[in-house]
């Protein structure tokens, strides 16, 4: 008698993991099979980081052209356009005689800027005055932005300094290198050499790509099983899908696999491939993806079961990308973030992993350095695997429902002589 119980146990052991295998293979298929979750769970991990990559490749842009406005027509307004002509960033492409013309220019994206010189910059600079130089900027692109604004800032400072040493009177030149200079420095982009823009976005990206498309798969995958269904249940009534576990851990097995293999592609290739700055050690990164990844797959399965058609899942996602880019805390300050931004953020397992990536990545950070992003990412996993857990013991119980109410309606029919067999 004591061994019944332990064979039951092992009996429900074995049969449980024999479903969660069949459950596992069936998904794979499903994969393999259904294009929409092919595109997103492979295609695209595949080629839209190399686009996005080779797009912000160069990472900084050169001879952005500008036009000049010079009302001054002064020894000094030709020796700043000569010396901001002069600089790797910027390209002085038309001289204008109005700001109208250049704003005419600007309007048919001939350049990207002006730079207004008025007429009397000279005169005050000759009479000790303050002078002032205006630069228009076209805001649509910020890498042509900031090339045009610094250069005409550096040239300022260099105008400055000789202006300064002439009216000094000063001996010998260490004097004018102390004067126009107390303090020296050097400028070290730190963490970011190159000073570019994919250093800087990239790695985010990559990772944002990864619950992006994890999640859009997944939902079409819950799209495509509703319509297949004949009450639009997201779990068939099956043999094989009496229990919770077994069809949580089934599926998101077979999430895991094909993800573990994209997120090596990601993290590890891409970077390399352009040329990136990476600074991982394999066993930092491993043990941030497995709860990253684990966190993305049990966030998306809860979330497929509002969606009812595969369209739908395009809707609710896609939309989403830039926000959770700037709550990541990349593009924008994590701490100009309102209070409320900052809770939201915490709801979605991006906003840790796109954290605790960067600092791995760029910043050579170990895992004990992201000790927070880390336990976060872990909590994530937890509480929304038991949140999923409670939405699919919902779904199975709202299949059996349909399936007996089917059984007494042809039970009915029996009685009333409608059918004259009923086959289960």
């Amino acid at each position: 008698m004591s061994n019944e119980p332990r064979e039951s146990l092992f009996g429900r052991i074995n049969e449980g993991l024999h479903d969660m295998c069949y459950i596992w293979a069936k998904e794979m298929k499903a994969t393999v099979q259904d294009e929409g979750v092919l595109i997103f769970f492979i295609l695209v991990p595949l080629l839209y980081p190399l686009l996005y990559s080779w797009a912000y490749n160069n990472e900084v842009v050169h001879d952005v052209p500008v036009a000049v406005v010079d009302l001054s027509h002064s020894q000094l307004s030709r020796q700043f356009i000569r010396q901001y002509d002069a600089s790797p960033d910027v390209k002085v492409a038309y001289h204008c005689n109005s700001i109208d013309e250049a704003r005419e220019l600007i309007g048919k994206q001939v350049v990207r800027g002006v730079v207004y010189i008025p007429t009397d910059f000279a005169t005050n600079i000759n009479r000790m005055e303050q002078s002032h130089i205006s630069v228009y900027c076209d805001m649509a692109f910020i890498l042509t932005y900031k090339a045009i604004y610094q250069t005409a800032t550096a040239v300022s400072a260099e105008i400055n300094k000789e202006i300064q040493v002439h009216v000094s009177g000063n001996y010998t030149q260490r004097e004018d290198e102390v004067s126009t200079q107390p303090l020296a420095f050097d400028e070290v982009a730190i963490f970011n050499p190159t000073g570019g823009y994919g250093n800087f976005i990239i790695p985010g990206v990559l990772m944002l790509i990864i619950q992006q498309t994890l999640l859009l798969g997944i939902g079409l995958s819950a799209g495509t099983a509703r319509e297949s269904n004949r009450y639009r249940d997201l779990v068939p009534v099956s043999r094989h899908y009496n229990g919770i576990f077994r069809i949580v851990l089934g599926k998101s097995l077979c999430y895991f696999m094909v993800y573990a293999v994209m997120s090596a592609w990601l993290t590890m290739a891409v970077p390399r491939l352009f040329h990136f700055v990476t600074l991982l050690e394999w066993h930092s990164l491993l043990g941030l993806m497995v709860p990253y990844l684990l966190a993305c797959i049990f966030f998306g399965m809860m979330i497929s079961c509002m969606v009812k058609y595969r369209e739908n899942v395009m809707l609710l996602i896609v939309f989403m990308s830039v926000p959770l880019l700037f709550l990541s805390g990349i593009s924008w300050p994590q701490s100009s973030l309102p209070g409320a931004w900052q809770s939201v953020a915490y709801l979605f397992p991006s906003t840790f992993g796109v954290r605790g990536f960067v600092r791995l990545n760029s910043m050579g950070a170990t895992l004990a350095d992201i000790e927070h992003e880390y336990q976060m990412l872990w909590i994530q996993t937890t509480v929304y695997f038991f949140m999923t857990c409670l939405v699919y013991r919902y779904q199975i119980n709202q299949a059996h429902q349909h399936a007996l109410e089917t059984i007494k309606r042809m039970q009915e029919k029996v009685k009333k002589g409608e059918v004259e067999e009923v086959r289960s």
